[in-house]
């Protein structure tokens, strides 16, 4: 059933001229929730989602690949965007991320810090004075982590009077 909601979720969202950035499906004891994530070059706009999850509501009713009530989110992935595949950590060389893995690695489940390197395997993440190699398997969750620029301080304004 995943393979044939995948392969459904990325033909709606590339065949409506949209890039697929990735999406996830939870279940939970009598409902799921299936959250997608698009892009495009030209932004995402509410419209955009909209539309989206109109489309593909419609054709998972038809198809009916999910057997229990669910709720159907679509959004862009926005500034803070979740990480899915190998490119997009390639991607993001430099960027800060916050990562949760399903296992401890070096004795910890969360991370904060600069990709280093990203390749098929896994990943290199510089936290404090550290690097640590974190395989995607053990990844749960990736997902950058957005900087706010740092704001000029604010002070008392001074005038200097001519003479």
């Amino acid at each position: 059933m995943q393979e044939q909601l995948d392969n459904l979720i990325q033909a709606t969202v590339t065949g409506m001229g949209y890039t697929l950035w990735g999406h996830e499906y939870r279940t939970y004891a009598e409902s799921a929730l299936l959250r997608i994530f698009i892009d495009s070059d030209q932004g995402i706009t509410v419209d955009d989602c909209g539309r989206v999850s109109q489309q593909l509501g419609a054709v998972l009713d038809v198809e009916d690949l999910i057997p229990v009530a669910y709720v159907l989110e679509v959004s862009s992935p926005g500034l803070d965007r979740v990480l899915f595949h190998p490119a997009q950590y390639q991607r993001y060389t430099g960027e800060n991320l916050k990562v949760r893995t399903h296992v401890p690695v070096v004795g910890r489940r969360n991370f904060a810090g600069v990709l280093q390197a990203a390749d098929e395997t896994g990943i290199s993440l510089a936290v404090e004075d550290e690097l640590i190699e974190i395989p995607y398997d053990a990844i749960a969750r990736g997902r950058l982590q957005y900087v706010m620029p740092a704001q000029p301080k604010k002070g008392k304004k001074r005038s200097v009077a001519g003479s």
